[in-house]
């Protein structure tokens, strides 16, 4: 797999990640976002991640572009700085894939870089040339990037927000799990720190593996907890469970966020839950293909009217596109996934109506999702299947035998399909890993995970 560009910048697997193309496509986004004084950098867990974050550094450096080391730490915390100072950044992570895999995440002075910022930045990469000598440049570490981003929660929600609540932590390989214990502890919560690890762990919020379930599970059971929080590596997709262990799906948990902000549109990929719809609590709704770049897209031309727009991913992350207030304190926008925001207004919604996660997400409209993928399916693979599916009525008829009657398709990303009993089946090959992906949509969890189960059988003996 040749490092490309997907739905969270530029992924590839390690052996491929050499020096010289990091170098190549640093040079190549430094040359696409124009002039910089200065580049930020920020890296995960990863065992790749310092040596890649290194190769970035020297050629910015050699570049003539001074650089800003903000150390290990979160995305997000690393776009908000790069906001804060108007300035251009690179993300040194692989978000939630295996560690045999990284990349680099790309933003400009005012935000992720637009698909066509990743065209023009493909180009210059393919024409690099290595700088002659320029100006020297120099390198400063920052360590308080992360402290300020903390800040940003602990301003807005208080300290007293979580004031008699008992909060588990899967910390395993999260870059965040120290800042998620400690941003608990000052919101007023007692934090349990659980599940830390010395090697990478690939947590993927959107497709929970059964053996993380039961670990959350027992972890519930062995403590008295009202919730159990966590993130992908990189901290930019939460993992919330109710007080027994059971995982709430991350479109629902941004559900739950985007009411308690009073947002007025949610723009979210197709991929998310209908109850967004069903809920009734939003005067737009606005779907996309999946991928941050194409949600930001639509929420910044959203933005050509008055309005409270946000936006958020099946796997959770949460775009915040407004200033919100609450209680004379501001929040400001962060148009990039975001863990923290809906960790955080979920469980101070819980602990300010005095009742329990389960019963916010009872609350809603009974449609949940579950969702899980076949991995090391190379997309071509991935992508021919679903073109014969979606092309030859006959053969998906056939597939899909047992599941009931069809009643419509959508193919904005991947197939997706409509059954008469409300029934939701959708395929796509991932757009930054070798997987295909698969989701299932019922009336309750136990339906949507039976559908997915029998989904994913069918197509690994599609597969092969």
């Amino acid at each position: 797999m040749a490092p490309k560009f997907g739905t969270s910048g530029l992924r590839g697997l390690v052996t491929e990640l050499t020096d010289d193309l990091c170098a190549t496509y640093t040079r190549a986004f430094l040359r696409a976002c124009g002039p910089a004084v200065s580049l930020l950098i920020g890296r995960d867990l990863r065992p790749s991640s310092l040596r890649i974050a290194n190769a970035v550094t020297t050629a910015a450096l050699e570049f003539g572009v001074d650089v800003i080391d903000c150390g290990e730490l979160s995305t997000p915390a690393l776009a908000a700085e790069a906001l804060r100072l108007s300035l251009p950044a690179i993300m040194v992570t692989g978000s939630h894939i295996p560690a045999d895999r990284n990349g680099l995440k790309f933003y400009s002075a005012t935000g992720e870089i637009t698909k066509s910022d990743e065209e023009a930045i493909t180009r210059y990469a393919q024409t690099d040339t290595r700088p002659g000598p320029v100006v020297s440049a120099t390198r400063r570490s920052d360590s308080s990037v992360a402290a300020r981003y903390l800040d940003r929660y602990l301003s807005f929600y208080g300290p007293d927000a979580l004031a008699g609540q008992a909060i588990g932590v899967y910390q395993h390989s999260c870059v965040a799990r120290d800042l998620l214990v400690e941003l608990l502890q000052r919101l007023g919560a007692t934090a349990i720190p659980l599940g830390r690890s010395d090697h990478f762990i690939p947590v993927d919020t959107e497709a929970v593996d059964e053996a993380t379930r039961q670990q959350l599970r027992a972890w519930a059971a062995a403590h008295p907890l009202d919730a159990i929080i966590s993130a992908d590596g990189d901290a930019d997709r939460p993992l919330v469970t109710d007080a027994t262990g059971e995982v709430i799906a991350g479109d629902i948990l941004d559900t739950l966020t985007a009411i308690a902000l009073e947002a007025d549109t949610v723009v979210t990929p197709v991929s998310s839950n209908t109850m967004v719809e069903a809920s009734g609590a939003f005067t737009r709704i606005i779907r996309t293909r999946i991928g941050s770049p194409y949600v930001i897209a639509a929420m910044e031309q959203a933005l050509t009217a008055p309005c409270k727009p946000v936006g958020f991913e099946a796997n959770g992350g949460f775009l915040l596109g407004f200033d919100a207030t609450r209680n004379g304190q501001t929040l400001s926008r962060l148009m990039t996934r975001d863990a923290v925001l809906p960790i955080v207004s979920v469980l101070t919604t819980a602990a300010r109506r005095k009742t329990t996660l389960a019963q916010l997400v009872s609350d809603l409209p009974a449609r949940r999702t579950a969702t899980d993928r076949l991995e090391h399916v190379a997309t071509e693979r991935s992508a021919a299947l679903v073109a014969q599916l979606t092309a030859d009525a006959s053969a998906r008829a056939a597939f899909l035998s047992g599941f009931g009657t069809e009643t419509g398709i959508e193919l904005t990303d991947g197939l997706r399909i409509s059954f008469a009993s409300g029934l939701i089946l959708h395929v796509r090959p991932s757009g930054n890993a070798p997987e295909l992906r698969g989701y299932a949509e019922a009336a309750s969890d136990t339906a949507a995970r039976h559908a997915l189960t029998d989904l994913l059988s069918r197509l690994r003996q599609r597969i092969g």
